[in-house]
């Protein structure tokens, strides 16, 4: 995993950790918007997947969507350059 999406998901973690038991739970998808993150971050990489991200956290509001709501598979196109060379 490359450092800037190691990065954002030690942010996040330390959301999960620090901040997410202080504030009432108040996400509407499942999973949660944190856990989605962390996915999302883990599937695609610093830049999709905070794009990923943003576009869940501004869904996330009492006039939104709510349900079960997965991060969208890597295309083909993003597993190919993934791949580990031999």
């Amino acid at each position: 995993m490359k450092l800037a999406a190691r990065l954002l998901r030690g942010v996040v973690r330390g959301y999960q950790l620090f901040l997410s038991p202080i504030l009432p739970p108040a996400c509407r998808f499942e999973p949660s918007c944190s856990a989605y993150a962390m996915e999302a971050l883990e599937k695609h990489g610093a830049g999709r997947g905070s794009w990923l991200t943003v576009r869940r956290l501004c869904r996330c509001h009492p006039w939104g969507g709510h349900g079960y709501d997965p991060v969208p598979p890597a295309t083909q196109r993003r597993l190919r350059a993934t791949r580990v060379r031999r």
